[in-house]
């Protein structure tokens, strides 16, 4: 089993050797687990950054915590606990007082998740009346307070807009404004910047550091993008294929990188590059695919794409190794020490 990762003491959000897993696509197929073993804590007024290429099992953590893994997947193992409470073991019913309440999700693309035919002020008060029990008119005060506190101009106007009236930095901020109203204690934000300019980037990104400084909420970031956990997480987890590769606080695993894939998606960072290299450079890369769920090799999944592959090591089992405080790498590269007797 993979150890849980070192965290808060007191984690607002534990999920410990998550497994999420979908039936063969086909008779005699292979079941495909898209997590394996993940184990991630958010503490509160932390943020925890995941990454890894698309496919690596990022999307489908969050949707855990959330109970929310689309047919006909399914969590095979593992837990998730929201302090003390187990949401593995809540009923659908309850778990709607945990969606949108406790728990908040930004998800990737606003426009799919803001209904079209309702004003953006109905679905922030809808959100409010279900998790905060407040009267109607309490309710629009709030999302229109709502709209004020994620810095949009001319809330009170805003609030009886439509979605396709906004922009999509807009629209996304809508989308915070949506996920805060209901003051949760964790916020899942599903690549919240994708598709928008580096100007509301930045806007989204300091507006969310900004409100988990001011509440305490925890974060879990889930992002392709490492330039973004370099200017926003306290932690790191790095994920491939569905497991965990490594895990380190976010200075050292910049400083630090331990295992190749890690040292291969920091290599494609244009400003890692050194400051006289020629323009000409082709930015490094990682050759190969990511195998699909149902194919992941034995041993290192990422073997076959290694740089650093070793013949006859790396289809063995995978050891986990410590390297300081927090960090924590799954490689053949640091055999695990061998246990005190």
């Amino acid at each position: 089993m993979i150890p849980s990762q070192t965290g808060s003491a007191d984690p607002l959000l534990s999920i410990q050797a998550l497994t999420v897993a979908f039936p063969p696509a086909r008779r005699g197929g292979s079941e495909a687990r898209v997590v394996q073993g993940i184990s991630v804590q958010v503490g509160r007024a932390e943020t925890v950054g995941v990454v890894g290429e698309s496919g690596s099992g990022k999307s489908m953590t969050a949707l855990s915590a959330l109970r929310l893994i689309p047919e006909p997947g399914r969590i095979t193992g593992g837990r998730i606990l929201l302090g003390d409470d187990d949401l593995l073991q809540r009923t659908e019913k309850q778990m709607r007082t945990v969606r949108g309440g406790k728990i908040a999700m930004i998800f990737q693309d606003p426009m799919t998740s803001l209904n079209p035919v309702f004003t953006i002020g109905d679905q922030i008060a809808e959100a409010v009346r279900l998790h905060r029990r407040l009267p109607r008119h309490e309710a629009w005060e709030e999302a229109v307070q709502a709209l004020r506190r994620v810095h949009i101009a001319l809330p009170e106007r805003r609030a009886r807009q439509y979605p396709h009236e906004m922009s999509g930095g807009m629209r996304q901020r809508v989308m915070i404004a949506l996920a805060l109203a209901s003051e949760p204690e964790v916020l899942l934000a599903d690549e919240p910047t994708t598709a928008l300019d580096v100007t509301v980037q930045a806007q989204i990104l300091a507006l969310i550091s900004e409100i988990k400084r001011d509440t305490g909420m925890g974060v879990l970031l889930i992002t392709h993008d490492l330039g973004v956990v370099a200017e926003t997480c306290d932690r790191v987890l790095v994920m491939y294929a569905g497991q965990m590769m490594e895990t380190a606080e976010a200075s050292r695993l910049f400083a630090m990188p331990a295992h190749p894939y890690t040292q291969g998606l920091l290599a494609s960072l244009p400003e890692r590059l050194a400051p006289d290299a020629a323009p000409q450079r082709r930015l490094p890369f990682i050759a190969g695919q990511p195998p699909a769920g149902g194919q992941i090799p034995a041993g290192c999944p990422f073997r076959n794409r290694c740089p650093k592959r070793m013949p006859g090591i790396c289809e063995k089992p995978l050891p986990t190794t410590t390297l300081g405080p927090g960090h924590t790498v799954r490689c053949h590269l640091y055999p695990a020490p061998e246990p005190t007797r």
